[in-house]
């Protein structure tokens, strides 16, 4: 099956971890790229990139977007949150998405959702997720869903939030430490949904994507001390005591975690054979090992003789 020829692509949630490395990538292959965000201060990495723009405006109103559809031969939407208003990020903005492209003739979509997402799943999160996924595969678009575990890389709010942690507490009470995560290089998640754009064999299909290896929670914790070179004591907490850590810590600024972050690690953020197997199967792209990638980026907090031994090990 022959490809089709993207020129201009827009990234709704292009100024966010995930699609600053998507950007990169379109804009390697001379792909135009538009970026729209609320504050033009947060795209400003984007700024440097020779096809990119930003737009400042609200993604959220329909004049808005169909003012960014206006040329575009394809949509990338990667609005996701942690907490907040779920409804209106993962339900209300897909279905306004879809009906955008539907009048200014943007036939290519892709999307995307979580591990997990289900309109029956245990968080406010999954079930948002699961419907906003549901809107994009249903409309008459060519789409595509990607449904990545825990995603790392540099900059990432995951190992880098354990890091941070790591070196301000000498003792560390867990939430669900037996939860299971298969964490993703974000490198590897932008490269798939960079080479499923043009690739009408993924139309109207839904990929899970992970990394080669799964862990439990602790286990991440433990990694990411002992790599970053800080003397960690880990707590796990038991169900009740987990839940009602997630009870207070949603009263404190930040919100580490909440009582639906707790609900989603319920259920293990983990692939079967077949999605495990999503990257390379069909995209023909290698899962980049946790070990190979994260001591790279955590660097800055490891004595620097260490950092050098990361280095040569990974071949760098």
């Amino acid at each position: 099956m022959s490809t089709i020829k993207i020129n201009n692509v827009c990234i709704i949630g292009g100024s966010g971890f995930v699609g600053r490395h998507i950007a990169h990538w379109l804009t390697a292959e001379e792909i135009s790229v538009r970026v729209p965000t609320r504050h033009y201060e947060h795209a400003r990495q984007l700024l440097v990139l020779p096809t990119a723009s930003v737009v400042e405006t609200n993604v959220h109103d329909d004049a808005a977007l169909d003012r960014l559809l206006t040329g575009m031969d394809a949509v990338i939407n990667l609005v996701g949150i942690l907490h907040g208003d779920f409804a209106a990020a993962h339900v209300e903005l897909p279905r306004k998405i879809v009906a955008a492209c539907q009048r200014n003739g943007v036939t290519r979509l892709v999307h995307m959702s979580a591990l997990n997402a289900d309109s029956g799943g245990p968080s406010t999160y999954l079930r948002s997720k699961g419907e906003g996924e549901k809107s994009v595969l249903a409309a008459d678009l060519q789409t595509t869903v990607f449904r990545p575990s825990v995603i790392f890389g540099p900059g990432d709010s995951f190992l880098n939030l354990f890091a941070r942690l790591a070196q301000r507490l000498p003792l560390m009470p867990l939430a669900s430490p037996n939860a299971k995560f298969q964490p993703v290089f974000v490198e590897n998640v932008a490269q798939a949904f960079v080479a499923s754009l043009s690739n009408p064999a993924t139309f109207g299909q839904g990929y899970d994507l992970c990394g080669p290896k799964v862990y439990s929670l602790r286990q991440l914790v433990e990694y990411v001390a002992q790599i970053t070179g800080h003397d960690l004591r880990i707590i796990g907490l038991n169900d009740s005591l987990s839940y009602l850590q997630a009870l207070l810590m949603e009263w404190l600024p930040g919100k580490l975690i909440t009582r639906d972050n707790y609900r989603s690690m319920q259920v293990d953020s983990v692939c079967d054979c077949a999605g495990s197997s999503n990257l390379a199967a069909v995209f023909g792209i290698r899962p980049t090992p946790l070990e190979e990638a994260a001591p790279l980026y955590l660097a800055h907090q490891l004595p620097r003789e260490r950092y050098n031994r990361f280095r040569d090990r990974a071949g760098r």
